[in-house]
């Protein structure tokens, strides 16, 4: 589920770090289950970066040096591009209802694709006019997380399941369980395909795992329980850690959070 919490309203002030505290090493020392024995990757903070307050955060792509992201929260939900390092938005489509509201995110072939929750509506959209929604499509299941590997959409539906789908008609290929040594592992949402993986949010934890979509086997896990200091939080309404776009130029993720004030860039080790 993707549940909205209350907040009180507060006003909030952010500045962004300066070139001197921006890179901190993640050393490979973080605790992991005794139950599974998926390997922690060690990453390193190269820098952050300001992050829209207002984007309820589902989805996030980097495409042709744009960040461009899908924020949820029905009648606030937004699909809206921009420059990542200064957090300005550029374009905006405010394209949320009182039962429409926005999720994952990938672009394919020139094309946009945008799940929604509960409706099970997908847009699809001329990824160079976010604005008009050029063709629809509605499938049976709540849409979560979405990605594609060049040829196939691939998305979660909050189980356990990745589904691979046709992108001309939205009819499902195949459908791989995702596990790790303990079982069977869902609430996967944002994701994002690099170099043969899928990687994806876990909802409602600071974990993101890299997953084998031949066999739905969780290879790896990056932990970020201290990404965002506890003082960044104050005056926001920030929410549970979400949101993963690959920069495949500078081969680096950047990462977020649901009404986060910033936004990191990080690399694997």
């Amino acid at each position: 589920m993707k549940n909205i919490l209350p907040f009180t309203l507060v006003v909030f002030l952010f500045i962004s770090c300066n070139d001197d505290d921006k890179i901190k090493e993640v050393p490979n020392t973080i605790s992991t289950s005794t139950t599974t024995a998926v390997k922690i990757i060690p990453y390193t903070i190269i820098a952050q970066y300001p992050h829209d307050t207002a984007s309820y955060t589902e989805g996030l792509e980097f495409y042709n040096g744009k960040l461009y992201e899908s924020g949820g929260d029905f009648a606030n939900s937004v699909l809206q591009l921009g420059d990542a390092k200064t957090g300005k938005i550029e374009k905006k489509n405010k394209m949320g209802t009182a039962t429409t509201f926005a999720e994952g995110i990938t672009i394919l072939n020139g094309k946009l694709y945008q799940l929604t929750w509960q409706t099970h509506d997908v847009f699809v959209y001329d990824v160079k006019d976010i604005t008009k929604v050029i063709k629809k499509f509605t499938w049976p299941y709540d849409g979560w997380g979405l990605t594609n590997n060049g040829t196939d959409l691939i998305l979660t539906t909050g189980g356990s399941d990745l589904y691979f789908v046709n992108p001309e008609t939205f009819a499902i290929k195949n459908t791989v369980h995702i596990h790790d040594n303990a079982g069977p592992v869902d609430s996967v949402n944002e994701l994002e395909y690099v170099n043969g993986f899928v990687w994806g949010n876990i909802y409602e934890t600071n974990d993101i795992i890299k997953i084998d979509p031949q066999t739905g086997a969780i290879v790896g896990k990056m932990n970020f329980d201290k990404l965002l200091d506890p003082m960044d939080r104050l005056g926001t309404r920030a929410e549970v850690f979400n949101g993963i776009a690959y920069d495949s130029t500078a081969k680096t993720f950047f990462v977020t959070g649901k009404r986060w004030p910033k936004m990191f860039e990080i690399r694997v080790n």
